[in-house]
């Protein structure tokens, strides 16, 4: 490509230059000269330490990872004639679930005869809801598919804070004291590619060289 639109270190419009001049800018600037649109006639370039760029966005993945809140759905089968030792504790591993802030799938297993009475499998999901004792919402009411009724369980708000503290203090560290900062990893001065080169930019980077360039054609 002979020409491209550039994109100054700082976010400012360069313009319109030749490839060459560009990559020698970078050079002058210790920078990369990147293509962050390609559509774009010419091709949008900018300017900046890739190195750098590449450590700060794993660093911002890593940031949205911590925030983000991974929901599990267990599933624990039934019998309609369950007995109650059974029941017991097949009821402490739902609890055991919903304090861990998972969903539960209940599942109703009918055999033979049993199918022709679902309401015992009705009876018997709203006897484990109301034994969990408020642990509980009901996400999905009971349905009954073939020879299985099922119902979707989901933390109630007291389990969910019971399952946040408990992930919270999971987290702490085992030894107090000021942790020690996070290695900065080492910048070496960047090779600057022949032409310049594709790399991921995030949806703010294109969008901004994509007005830019509408702005300087407008103004051109």
């Amino acid at each position: 490509m002979p020409k491209v639109r550039l994109i100054g270190a700082d976010g400012e419009q360069v313009g319109i230059v030749a490839t060459d001049e560009a990559r020698q800018m970078a050079r002058d600037a210790d920078l990369d000269l990147v293509e962050v649109a390609a559509g774009a006639k010419p091709p949008v370039a900018r300017l900046l330490d890739y190195s750098k760029y590449k450590y700060e966005q794993e660093q911002k993945l890593k940031q949205a990872k911590k925030h983000q809140t991974q929901v599990n759905i267990r599933e624990i089968k039934l019998r309609p004639k369950i007995a109650d030792n059974d029941y017991n504790t097949k009821k402490g591993h739902v609890e055991r679930f919903l304090k861990q802030g998972d969903k539960v799938k209940i599942t109703i297993m009918f055999r033979g005869r049993e199918q022709a009475h679902p309401e015992r499998g009705r009876d018997l999901l709203a006897r484990l809801h109301e034994d969990l004792d408020g642990l509980a919402d009901i996400e999905s009411k009971p349905l009954q598919e073939g020879r299985n009724m099922s119902m979707l369980l989901g933390p109630s708000k007291e389990a969910a804070k019971e399952a946040t503290k408990k992930a919270a203090e999971s987290k702490k560290p085992e030894k107090r004291g000021k942790p020690e900062a996070e290695p900065v990893p080492d910048h070496p001065q960047a090779v600057v590619p022949d032409h310049p080169q594709a790399i991921p930019t995030t949806p703010e980077d294109l969008a901004e060289a994509e007005e830019s360039a509408k702005q300087d054609v407008t103004s051109e």
